[in-house]
């Protein structure tokens, strides 16, 4: 099955959604006109059923095939958000929305998803049912989780699930997967250091918070350089450092970090943890201050099922003739917690060169969505393939 020829004629459709789309971002679970675009498309495609509002804004559709003696259910998912960032491409269609960018892709994944549904409604070649999935706030909102929490899965008794990234750098239309954990956990850290400000020039009188917090910093790297296996995958990174003074001579009271922390195991995971917490506390006892830590779990490790994912690939090699491993990815995916609901797996789909996600420069190569929408149909067709 390679590019569907339904896909070329309905391209120039697609590429159109899309770009509005990207002409008009909305962020985390503020997906309101991308929500009901995509409820309004999917009933004018004669989707059996059309749901809104699961997971606050997440948009359900579900598609019959010709037959339902196989009785399975296959759920397809795009994600719809964009990110907080100020578009800087230039594009006629760029962003009429400041500061708020699809510079994730997000916008193509939800158009794909989109064309994949016109067509299964058109033909309904498959014997099942198929559950297409409009997800909200994957960019740190967790709605993938909202919608699990709904119970989406249990409502229409999805049964599989398989989701789908873009990736600038692959070449445009082909195809990357691997089995076992994929993304990373990615976990946030909120640390205070209180001490006892003072002048600058006295610092015999204080418990010098900036020290302790530059030592708290420094230490923080021996997680990964001395705790963890030098076979394990994590990353430990303080993002952010701000104090309570912004005077060049006053010592001050507070020093609060951010950071995050992403790992690959779930032994990794609480390894990290643990050190974060004993390391902070510890040195900040050291020189008489107090550290509080707040360690917030947040996405799992997106862990992609074996016999799916080789299903996946199969697909992908199907459109594209390849499919090749791809590498682990330290950055997070809130389909982490669908797979975690149901077996499923989730690919990645050439962008081509270019920008990367979540920079200013970014944009979604509609050279990629014939391929984009057969992989979606071939997974419905060939999972659940007519008599």
């Amino acid at each position: 099955m390679p590019v569907k020829n339904r896909f070329a004629e309905l391209h120039e459709n697609i590429t159109a959604w899309r770009r509005d789309l990207h002409e008009h971002p909305e962020i985390l679970f503020e997906t309101h006109r991308t929500s009901a675009t995509v409820a309004e498309k999917l009933r004018a495609f004669g989707c059996d059923e059309v749901v809104e509002g699961i997971g606050r804004t997440g948009v359900v559709g579900v598609i019959k095939g010709k037959q339902d003696t196989s009785g399975k259910v296959v759920g397809l998912r795009a994600d719809m958000d964009a990110l907080p960032i100020h578009e800087q491409t230039g594009l006629e269609y760029a962003s009429k929305t400041p500061n708020a960018m699809h510079a994730c892709g997000h916008d193509g994944h939800t158009a794909m998803l989109l064309g994949a549904a016109q067509y299964l409604a058109e033909t309904r070649n498959f014997d099942g049912t198929c559950v297409v999935i409009f997800q909200p706030a994957e960019e740190g909102g967790g709605g993938g989780k909202e919608m699990c929490d709904d119970g989406m899965m249990d409502r229409w008794g999805i049964q599989e699930i398989y989701g789908m990234h873009n990736w600038p750098g692959m070449p445009t239309g082909t195809f990357g997967i691997r089995t076992g954990p994929f993304f990373a956990a990615t976990d946030l850290l909120n640390i205070e250091v209180e001490g006892v400000g003072g002048h600058a020039s006295t610092p015999e009188k204080t418990v010098d918070t900036t020290v302790v917090a530059a030592q708290i910093i420094s230490a923080l790297q021996t997680i990964v350089s001395r705790n963890a296996s030098p076979l394990g995958n994590i990353v430990v990174s303080i993002t952010s450092v701000e104090s309570s003074s912004k005077a060049f001579n006053v010592i001050p009271q507070r020093v609060k970090l951010l950071g995050t922390v992403r790992t690959l195991s779930n032994d990794l995971r609480d390894l990290a943890e643990k050190r974060v917490v004993e390391i902070c506390e510890g040195i900040a006892a050291t020189f008489g201050a107090v550290a509080r830590v707040e360690y917030v779990r947040n996405y799992p490790v997106m862990v992609n099922h074996d016999e799916q994912t080789e299903f996946a690939a199969d697909v992908a090699r199907s459109i594209s003739g390849q499919c090749e491993e791809a590498p682990l990815v330290m950055g997070g995916e809130d389909f982490a917690f669908m797979l975690e609901a149901r077996p499923g797996a989730y690919i990645l789909m050439g962008n081509g060169d270019g920008a990367e996600v979540h920079h200013p420069m970014y944009n979604f190569n509609d050279d990629a969505i014939p391929a984009g929408c057969s992989w979606w149909a071939g997974i419905v067709e060939q999972r659940m393939p007519a008599a």
